[in-house]
């Protein structure tokens, strides 16, 4: 009894906390993906087309599969499915795994990258996604993203092959089997064409068409339509200009079916969907139509095409009339000088197909060669050594040259002489050579990369100043005595 007591008075004056309500933690709160999406699968029905080159029945084959997407762990796999007596190993395509995007890099394809209707490479072989199962639908919907409708499966691709036993089981009439029979044993093939040959043979309708080229060396083209009437064929001649600047093609397209929306395809004969072709009834004068991505415009009919289609369509050919042909204007961007030679001989390069030497102030030279103007200047640097060093300008105002020269004293350390070599130089204020006004004492020169600053002249440079005031105009006395007049303008008189 009194040591029941003890045992209950010591649990009941412990400050230890209560243990905590145990917790079942054998399933997660959030459920990893494994077991979210245990068997869920994503079910696509796809095709692939193989281009088939050793059989004369088929030119390309269809090959029906379904593409399986789990969502456990990303992995796909593709099964073709059986078809009775189609000769072709068929059951799994592709075993399952994760498929890369392309051999370049490691990303795998995920479920966000199916859809339908869609295009998806697998190792280079490309299939068609175009319908998928009703658990599917639900999952992308359920995840916000909407699915396009579905496609039509194309043509049975065995049909071919199909219809030559079904020809041997279940023979047509006499007509049809003689004409089989006359094929298979080497005999002629029945003209479907030959009726509409002999009717419109000769027979040859022809339009005028333009084209507005909208290139940087376009402008507007002018062709002509022939459109053969005996096999609804048609070419497009080029109609030559006389110094156009371009290449006389004779042929802008030649003599063929055009098609409206023509299908690019690698091998003739690929596509699935067939082609609708121009007929007489959509060439008409005011109407467009294209040649291959070229919107060319019909504006006119001679006068036989007038009347075929007001005999035979009841349509009347009204011709339009054009605008006037805008100027055709080129403007091709002179390009930049390279530093190598002279501005002048780029731009000879530039200006003409074979190169000409710049044509040079003969008048100028033979005035003011023997004048030469030399200035003593300084170098305009940052760095402490260069306010020591000493230049002798040369210009020379027969053809606008400049040099440099760097007088230097013994044990200097530095090696004086020719400094810049004799050309011309560009102003970077006015983007022209410097001429002989530019330069006044105490202005600032850029020379190659460098700047200087004009300190002084000789004798001969100032004395030469003076007997140009034309030139220099700061250096002419009656513009110094006016300068100097000038704010004693400002007092009265006494």
């Amino acid at each position: 009894m009194l040591d029941s007591m003890r045992m209950g008075a010591t649990m009941s004056n412990t400050n230890v906390p209560a243990r905590p309500t145990h917790e079942n933690d054998a399933i997660p709160k959030i459920a990893p993906k494994w077991l979210k999406h245990d068997r869920q699968v994503l079910r696509f029905d796809c095709y692939f087309q193989e281009p088939v080159v050793e059989s004369a029945a088929e030119n390309y084959r269809i090959h029906k599969c379904t593409l399986m997407y789990y969502l456990d762990d990303d992995t796909m796999h593709i099964i073709e499915d059986r078809q009775e007596n189609a000769g072709l190993p068929q059951g799994v395509f592709l075993k399952r795994h994760r498929v890369p995007k392309d051999g370049r890099s490691a990303a795998c394809y995920s479920w966000k990258d199916l859809n339908m209707p869609m295009d998806i490479s697998i190792y280079s072989r490309v299939f068609r996604i175009y319908n998928c199962d009703d658990f599917t639908r639900s999952f992308y919907a359920n995840e916000g993203v909407n699915l396009g409708n579905p496609e039509g499966l194309p043509d049975d691709p065995y049909k071919q092959t199909r219809m030559m036993i079904n020809f041997k089981q279940n023979p047509p009439d006499q007509a049809e089997m003689k004409n089989y029979n006359e094929v298979r044993l080497g005999g002629g093939r029945a003209n479907g064409n030959l009726h509409s040959f002999l009717e419109n043979d000769r027979k040859v309708l022809s339009f005028s068409i333009y084209w507005e080229d909208k290139t940087y060396d376009g402008g507007d083209k002018y062709y002509t339509l022939n459109y053969f009437l005996a096999n609804n064929s048609l070419e497009i001649k080029e109609i030559a200009v006389q110094n156009s600047g371009r290449y006389a093609f004779p042929m802008l397209l030649k003599r063929q079916r055009l098609a409206k929306k023509p299908i690019l395809t690698h091998c003739p004969g690929m596509s699935l969907r067939e082609e609708e072709y121009y007929l007489p009834q959509d060439l008409v004068c005011g109407m467009s139509f294209e040649v291959y991505g070229r919107n060319c415009l019909i504006y006119d009919a001679d006068d036989f095409t007038k009347e075929w289609y007001a005999r035979n369509l009841n349509i009347t050919q009204t011709p339009v009339a054009l605008r006037k042909p805008r100027p055709n204007l080129v403007y091709q961007a002179v390009p930049p000088h390279t530093g190598y030679g002279t501005e002048e001989d780029s731009m000879n390069g530039v200006l003409h197909l074979t190169g000409k030497a710049p044509k040079v102030d003969m008048k100028k030279m033979f005035k003011q060669d023997m004048h030469i103007l030399r200035f003593n200047a300084k170098l305009v640097s940052t760095e402490p050594d260069d306010e020591t060093r000493e230049f002798i300008i040369s210009f020379f105002c027969g053809d606008d040259t400049i040099q440099v020269y760097e007088v230097c004293d013994k044990n200097s350390g530095r090696i004086g002489g020719k400094f810049m070599e004799r050309k011309k130089h560009l102003s970077p204020v006015t983007k022209t050579y410097y001429s002989e006004k530019d330069f006044l004492i105490g202005r600032t020169v850029f020379l190659g990369g460098f700047k200087f600053q004009l300190l002084s002249a000789d004798n001969y440079t100032e004395k030469y100043m003076i007997d140009n005031p034309d030139q220099f105009p700061e250096a002419a006395l009656e513009n110094i005595i006016a300068k100097i007049k000038k704010p004693s303008k400002n007092y009265p008189s006494l």
